[in-house]
């Protein structure tokens, strides 16, 4: 990963302290992210690509009548009780009229139920993909510019069963994120008439998991699926399965989707290995963003940086519209958001979008990963795509349906 990209997780929590500095003019966003924890090494992306996003909103006119939109920046660590701590700090001490983030779905569940709905402060997820949060009790407060795993899993399962593997091992974190995907796969999977040998649910972090993986493999098939992060305990099954020979095959979901295993294990040993991952749908809106966010740094085709860029650009915009109240933050997203037929926003045309919002016009925000209408949930439909392990790290196979 880019120099620049590294160095910013050096630099993100140092930038909630600079928050606190600013004017009092200043409008606060807070972004939370696993900057520690198991998705360690994906979340330095994500975050740059929200912050070119407020750099954008500043760079060209800010929030109102010139005030700076201020990141507040808090590490999630990919649990619920750092998301919690850190939601709090961000809205009860720092002052955020609307967050972006957590990025893990426990994270985001326990700040939402905890911090942002009983304050009524908006919350958009770029990458908590759990269908629990669909069922929160959020006074339409909880957003997402990423799919629920219900359609990932369903996808995954229907692409597996389409390249002629019709029995598969699951392995999947005891999690609100593995558990979510685990199901959902698993329902369409045996629906479509695959069948599933072992499916068994592992504790995060150990040392070892030699002794699940020997439990999977006696059912005999050569695929495993899992479910995890492959920053962490993702990747150590990953290792020990091919270290004792336990499978052949091994697919994986966004979570997956890290440089982490083919840094530790090399991309000659994982020709066998691909992951599924939400994509942006090919637009000039994400030839755009690809081309800025390489400018700066970034690598366009790190997974969920489209939809983290798309989270931070919808806050921005609801915010300008609720003219930094954050009691109606919320329902200025859900008015920004309501028509397929308004005005088009691409990435990086903030002076547009607030000439827009200032005219009443009705906006059509055409981002990275997509356009967005949230349905009654706040949830997206999403496209999605296999990928596999090649000289230059991960390659798109196919799409999926």
């Amino acid at each position: 990963m880019n120099k620049k990209v590294l160095a910013l997780a050096g630099s993100l929590l140092a930038a909630t302290t600079l928050a606190g500095t600013s004017a009092q003019a200043d409008v606060k966003i807070g972004l939370l992210g696993g900057i520690t924890g198991p998705i360690a090494a994906m979340a330095p992306a994500m975050l740059l690509s929200a912050e070119m996003a407020i750099t954008e909103v500043n760079a060209q006119g800010g929030i109102g009548k010139g005030e700076k939109l201020v990141q507040v920046t808090g590490d999630d660590a990919c649990n619920p009780q750092n998301g919690t701590d850190a939601a709090t700090k961000a809205v009860n001490i720092d002052g955020v009229v609307g967050l972006v983030g957590p990025h893990c779905s426990g994270a985001v569940i326990a700040a939402a139920n905890s911090v942002t709905i009983p304050a009524g402060i908006a919350l958009i997820t770029p990458s908590g993909t759990s269908p629990e949060i669909t069922k929160l009790k959020d006074n339409d407060t909880v957003f997402r510019t990423v799919p629920s795993d219900d359609y990932q899993g369903r996808a995954l399962a229907r692409a597996l069963k389409g390249k002629g593997m019709d029995s598969v091992a699951v392995a999947y974190l005891n999690n609100d994120y593995g558990t979510g995907l685990a199901n959902a796969f698993k329902a369409e999977y045996e629906s479509i008439g695959g069948k599933i040998t072992a499916f068994a649910a592992h504790e995060g972090e150990k040392a070892s998991y030699r002794t699940n993986l020997a439990e999977l493999a006696k059912g005999g098939s050569d695929t495993l699926v899992i479910f995890d992060y492959g920053d962490g305990s993702g990747l150590t099954m990953l290792r020990e399965s091919l270290e004792n020979g336990f499978f052949k095959n091994f697919v994986g979901a966004d979570g997956m989707k890290s440089d982490a295993p083919i840094k530790e294990l090399g991309a000659s040993n994982l020709n066998t290995f691909f992951t599924s991952a939400p994509v942006g749908e090919k637009s000039d809106s994400l030839e755009i963003f690809a081309k800025n966010f390489k400018d700066i740094g970034g690598d366009p085709d790190a997974v969920f940086v489209t939809t983290s860029y798309d989270a931070t650009f919808l806050m921005a915009m609801a915010i300008e519209k609720a003219g930094g109240d954050k009691t109606k933050v919320a329902k200025a997203l859900r008015e920004i958001t309501a028509t397929t037929d308004g005005e088009p926003v691409k990435p990086g045309e903030w002076a547009k979008a607030k000439e827009l919002i200032a005219a009443g016009k009705p906006i059509t925000y055409k981002g990275a990963a997509g356009d967005y209408t949230f349905d009654a949930n706040g949830d997206v439909p999403g496209v999605y795509a296999l990928f596999k392990v090649g000289a230059a790290g991960f390659e798109k196979m196919a799409d999926m349906k």
